[in-house]
């Protein structure tokens, strides 16, 4: 039994080696800008190249991780991770430098694409969504505090990206391999392949490319708000960063406490419509006051909001797959976004990019909020049984080995108590007038003998 309780773990090592290179996206962009004959705009079309790696590697590998094995699958996606971000941390040229990012963000896209298969199978995948972003928080927060430390150049940040991929790489012995071929049922009845709720999956699918490029957009040029329009150093730009993160690792512990007390809608609803004005503060920052504010803010609140909306695409699919394509879909837009931040940037400057990120961050916020409300009553896993409050109240098909037919799927309605009236005999026979030894005679009542 020790294997189970290991493995969340595990998967929380492997979430934070794929989530590590958005988060490392402000320095890796800043450093190509100012280490390689590259433009800034040039500069963020290379992270957005890194970002795009790690989009089509979950397009590609959202349904082959029970088949292949997430033992085998996170095994390889690491190694890509640690030649790709090794070679390009070694490399002098631009061509060999891109190559070996898009090959990284492969990697990276391929441990994410793993992690979130399999918290998507957890008894609690915020939770354990929730403590993958401590980690890279915590990791990425340590990177931006040793970095300017050791030096000019591109090769730190994404030699940090490589030896975290080396070192989650003996964790993954605790994953589990291949799931074993289970033969079709002889009538015929086998499980459904298509995805459940179609529809609110799609509409989170559609909205979180956009969700991630604003985010990623701002966070993409932060570096160059810090160091130009705010005109500070990159040691202070470092620790502002660092002490941001250290704001979402309380953001996330916060998360974790709150657990589903608000549901969902709240969090990701009044969460985006906060980090919308985070981002026009920052964005409009011109000292070290606003600067800090908004960034630690902003990067307070973002993983609140985005370990809710973890949770609510893996409540969609208990099989993950909801959870793997909707991750993907957002590193689309995480992808999208420094390129975006740097061409609104160039051409409106700083506080006008600001603006339209915000209202975009706000326009996308309803028809997320409306899927969480929507799916707010749907039960997290196959059998879980709510009170009317929506608190899982007791898990009954995973524990009990229930048959699957016997229990409503996930999001069936909540059916409607009917009483039924039930007319009772006038007189009730008791166990003597079974006896066939004595009969009694017809349409006799027992006696106060009888007792």
């Amino acid at each position: 039994m020790s294997a189970p309780r290991a493995t969340p773990w595990s998967l929380v090592a492997l979430f934070t080696a794929g989530y590590l290179a958005p988060y490392l996206l402000p320095t890796v962009v800043g450093r190509l800008d100012a280490g390689l004959p590259l433009s800034a705009t040039q500069a963020g079309a290379v992270g957005s190249a890194l970002l795009l790696g790690s989009a089509a590697a979950g397009f590609t590998l959202a349904a082959r991780v029970e088949r292949v094995g997430a033992r085998a699958l996170a095994r390889a996606g690491l190694l890509l991770a640690l030649l790709g971000y090794g070679g390009a941390a070694l490399a002098d040229g631009v061509p060999l430098v891109v190559a070996g990012a898009v090959l990284g963000g492969f990697g990276s896209g391929t441990a994410t694409t793993v992690a979130a298969t399999r918290i998507a199978a957890q008894p609690d995948p915020h939770r354990a969504s929730a403590f993958g972003l401590l980690g890279v928080s915590a990791l990425a927060g340590a990177v931006y505090l040793t970095v300017p430390h050791l030096g000019a150049g591109h090769g730190q940040p994404l030699a940090a990206l490589a030896l975290t991929a080396g070192a989650v790489w003996p964790l993954t012995r605790r994953l589990p391999g291949p799931a074993p071929a289970t033969p079709a049922p002889a009538d015929g009845a086998a499980a459904p392949a298509r995805l459940p709720h179609l529809r609110s999956g799609l509409v989170l699918a559609a909205a979180m490319p956009c969700w991630s490029l604003v985010q990623n957009a701002l966070w993409g040029v932060s570096g160059r708000i810090g160091l130009t329009q705010a005109g500070l150093s990159e040691a202070t730009v470092g620790v502002v960063f660092a002490v941001a993160l250290g704001a979402g690792l309380l953001g996330v512990l916060g998360a974790g406490a709150l657990g589903a007390r608000l549901g969902r809608a709240v969090p990701i609803g009044g969460g985006t419509a906060l980090i919308a004005g985070c981002v026009v503060v920052s964005a409009s920052a011109t000292g070290l006051g606003g600067f800090a504010a908004g960034e630690i803010a902003w990067n307070a609140l973002y993983p609140v909001v985005l370990s809710y909306l973890i949770g609510l695409a893996a409540s969609l699919d208990p099989r993950g797959r909801w959870a793997v394509l909707v991750g993907s879909a957002s590193s689309l837009g995480t992808a999208a976004g420094p390129l975006t931040g740097s061409v609104l940037s160039a051409q409106a400057g700083f506080p006008v990019m600001g603006l339209v990120l915000g209202a975009g961050l706000l326009v996308v916020a309803v028809p997320m909020t409306a899927v969480a409300l929507h799916t707010g009553g749907r039960p997290l896993l196959p059998g879980a049984v709510r009170r009317r409050g929506g608190t899982p109240a007791a898990m009954v098909a995973a524990a009990t080995g229930t048959p699957s037919g016997a229990v409503p799927p996930v999001g069936a309605a909540e059916q409607t108590v009917v009483e039924v009236a039930v007319d009772l005999p006038a007189a009730v026979p008791d166990q003597d007038a079974y006896d066939t030894a004595g009969p009694r005679p017809a349409g006799g009542a027992p006696g106060a003998g009888d007792a």
